[in-house]
């Protein structure tokens, strides 16, 4: 028995293989999840008039199965609509979202659909990011970035997972969905302890077959919400399979302890 062929293959790919427990995502004991409708377990419904409603249900959102997957705790820092640009100007501070009592050990990102496809934000640069977050550029980069920096004063050592949007059918999205990738990337770089989940080049792409089986209107339906706890697990799961020095310490997140090899 070789220990690596247990625990990768050098040529594996992300979402190459599914696990169905969480894996090594089981490691974070608490998981926060900040994001818009699609992080929120939303439906839509729709009356006898032809009438939407928009209903966000965070016990079937994917953020929540996957906490059920790894017997972990997810607290849900989300909302149908959410922009990165509302979250720091109110929603976040009407929620109290920023309080120390709600520190996670690792938090995914889930933001972007509404900034740029719906509002046409700019996505800006990392040169709008700033060492005060204050002074961040008003644009798609700067306030998400803006995110990142002021979790990291209430928990220093947490892990960030960045989620790109998925692959659509039509062009024009996928233009805007690859520059918003392009600038998680860019993110991931220029923070530490910062990964990206692709699920636009790995995970499937968002067609009308997927979405028959999937999706209820434009969000997506109770099996649509467990798929994507599925990858978003296994995703995380193969990051730290193929990152384990970074991964060591999670347990002390959170905590002023560490783990000094050979001290002087």
């Amino acid at each position: 028995m070789k220990l690596e062929n247990m625990i990768y293959a050098a040529d594996e790919k992300p979402l190459e293989n599914l696990v169905n427990n969480g894996g090594y995502t089981a490691i974070f004991r608490r998981i926060g999840v900040v994001g818009d409708s699609l992080s929120s377990g939303e439906f839509e419904s729709m009356d006898a008039n032809g009438n939407k409603g928009y209903h966000d249900y965070f016990e079937y959102s994917w953020g929540q199965n996957l906490a059920r997957m790894c017997g972990s705790e997810c607290i849900n820092f989300s909302r149908g609509g959410m922009t990165a640009k509302e979250y720091c100007e109110s929603f976040a501070d009407h929620m109290r979202f920023w309080d120390s009592s709600l520190a996670c050990q690792c938090y995914i990102i889930a933001l972007g659909v509404n900034d740029i496809h719906n509002m046409g934000q700019e996505i800006g640069s990392v040169a709008d990011i700033k060492e005060d977050y204050t002074q961040n550029a008003d644009t798609f980069t700067g306030w998400y970035a803006r995110i990142i920096q002021r979790l990291k004063k209430i928990q220093p050592r947490a892990k960030f997972f960045l989620m790109t949007m998925p692959r659509e059918e039509s062009r024009r999205a996928q233009e805007k969905s690859q520059a918003h990738r392009k600038i998680l990337y860019e993110i991931a770089d220029y923070f530490d302890n910062t990964y990206v989940l692709d699920i636009y080049e790995y995970g499937p792409v968002y067609d009308d077959e997927f979405k028959k089986k999937f999706f209820l209107g434009g969000h997506m339906n109770p099996m649509g919400y467990v798929f994507t706890a599925h990858m978003t697990a296994s995703y995380i799961d193969y990051i730290i399979r193929h990152n384990p020095e970074d991964f060591k310490e999670v347990g002390y997140i959170g905590t002023d302890l560490t783990y000094i090899e050979n001290p002087c």
